[in-house]
């Protein structure tokens, strides 16, 4: 089995998750879930941010240990994820006693090679961005960007890190290397942002900052995010400069780091040179998702519009998760931003999974045993319908290989239309009717048995539907060695007392337990 590892930025806790949260986590799931079904060894990480001023001023206006509040927060995080069933292998956290000893390291070696050197600086500070500021990138206003407030001016004597020192080997890296940034649009943005590159503070003096890891043989100083917070990704492999483990020789270089787009100069370029630093490759491929809105409008907590995932799930009285993941990949397409509304989602996971494939599963199922008594009389030879859905697996498996997947998705639905459009020319009732019991069972069985594909397709999105789905079959492989043609075998498949709604209608009278009892 090949090794695949794919992270996730980690998510600051100084406030809960909401569905931006979601999204990537969600993103991350579901390339790891597809990835297993292929066979590979997937190892996926992702983690919590515990570090810097945000949390120690939320924790001195609540009168507690920032600890306290990161201990609290991290907790809801990971209730978030095991309701969305994220599957991940870890879930770091930044205040773990062996991340802290090996981000200590990993500042030594930087200082012993020569890569970090102290240096008194001036600079616009953004709290919300826990990050100093260029000028340039201000707003005509002279605020930052993304939080409109205006930067403080802090004079300090910090750390520094040698980031001009790389600048033109990351520019080659990227020049040569076209699936290291993606989607690709996103390269010129950071090449642009490179052209001007300056050296970084990787430190913050204790008077400013105290919550965070101490500087190896400085306690006047703390270890600043870019070190802090980067360095998770192997950190939580095992990685020491000293003595890597079995682990991160294993995993390392991640296949993907998956990132929102507002955080990809500090992977494509500090990330990248701390890496270099370090003597360590890149990772193959930084994936950069966008922003999703709440009825066209940016999530803020001053106009009241951050949903939370439990929310959704709540309000909808859902089952599983699956109808709000399933949404969450198709709101928007590859690398650009999307939009959640109640309306949208109720139209589109009523479209696609009630209507469009639940619905073809049971009135095919329902067939079968009216005509049938449940039984597949004979497996037919390959059909029009069968190439068809060998083409989608192969559209599939591309479209994630380039991490297309709201655009996977649709390939699924779109052969879900082309089976249902099968049915409906070939009319297996008027065959019935008819005495055209061979053309009628023949029809069946290949509805059916694309239903199998599509249930195996559908498993990273909604794996719960899936299973479903697969269980009325009567077929327990989900993986792609069992996407060939033809097997699903002669006999009894299923009887009316098993058939059931794979996925109800979002509103309907008959969903959520609530309205069931």
């Amino acid at each position: 089995m090949s090794k695949y590892y794919l992270t996730t930025a980690i998510d600051y806790v100084n406030g809960r998750p909401h569905i931006g949260h979601a999204y990537e986590k969600i993103m991350a799931d579901v390339i790891s879930r597809h990835y297993k079904q292929r066979n590979m060894d997937v190892y996926f990480l992702t983690g919590t941010d515990e570090h810097g001023i945000k949390i120690q001023k939320t924790a001195e206006k609540s009168q507690k240990l920032p600890i306290e509040i990161c201990d609290m927060n991290a907790n809801e995080f990971k209730k978030a994820w095991k309701l969305l069933d994220i599957d991940y292998d870890k879930l770091i956290r930044t205040t773990d006693a062996e991340h802290t000893q090996i981000v200590q390291k990993i500042f030594k070696k930087l200082m012993d090679n020569g890569d970090i050197y102290k240096h008194s600086y001036t600079g616009l500070y953004c709290s919300g961005c826990e990050s100093f500021l260029n000028p340039r990138d201000l707003t005509e206003d002279g605020l930052c960007p993304d939080h409109m407030v205006k930067p403080e001016e802090i004079q300090e004597e910090n750390y520094f890190f040698k980031l001009s020192k790389y600048k033109d080997r990351i520019v080659e890296h990227i020049k040569t290397h076209p699936e290291f940034i993606q989607p690709a649009f996103r390269a010129n943005e950071v090449l642009n942002q490179l052209e001007n590159i300056e050296d970084i503070s990787v430190s913050r003096s204790k008077e400013s900052v105290s919550w965070g890891i101490d500087v190896p043989g400085d306690d006047s100083q703390i270890i600043y995010v870019w070190i802090d917070a980067l360095s998770n990704y192997i950190t939580a492999l095992g990685y020491d400069p000293d003595s890597p483990s079995d682990l991160f020789k294993k995993n390392w270089p991640a296949d993907v780091q998956i990132i929102g787009k507002d955080i990809m100069k500090f992977h494509a370029i500090y990330w990248s040179a701390i890496l270099m630093a370090l003597g360590l490759e890149l990772p193959k491929t930084i994936l950069a998702h966008g922003w999703i809105t709440i009825d066209q409008a940016k999530m803020s907590k001053s106009i009241g519009n951050v949903i939370a995932p439990k929310d959704v799930i709540e309000e909808f009285e859902l089952q599983y998760p699956d109808a709000f993941r399933y949404f969450m990949m198709v709101t928007a397409p590859s690398g650009k931003d999307g939009n959640y509304s109640d309306l949208d989602f109720k139209e589109r996971v009523n479209a696609d999974l009630a209507n469009n494939i639940g619905n073809l599963l049971n009135r095919t199922l329902n067939m079968l045993v009216k005509y049938f008594d449940g039984e597949i009389k004979f497996v037919p030879k390959s059909s029009d319908i069968a190439n068809e859905a060998l083409k989608t697996v192969e559209s599939v498996k591309d479209k994630f290989d380039r991490f297309e997947l709201a655009e996977a998705a649709q390939d699924i639905v779109n052969f879900a239309n082309v089976v249902n459009k099968y049915v409906n020319d070939t009319a297996p009732w008027a065959l019935a009717k008819d005495g055209k019991l061979d053309e009628c069972s023949e029809v069946l069985y290949n509805v059916l048995e694309s239903m199998r594909f599509i249930g195996i397709l559908l498993l990273p999105y909604c794996p719960n539907i899936s299973r479903d789905i697969l269980s009325q079959l009567s077929f327990s492989e989900s993986g792609y060695d069992s996407l060939n043609w033809g097997l699903i075998p002669v006999g009894r498949l299923t009887e009316k007392e098993k058939i059931k709604p794979v996925f109800l209608r979002v509103d309907s009278e008959f969903a959520g337990d609530k309205k069931k009892s």
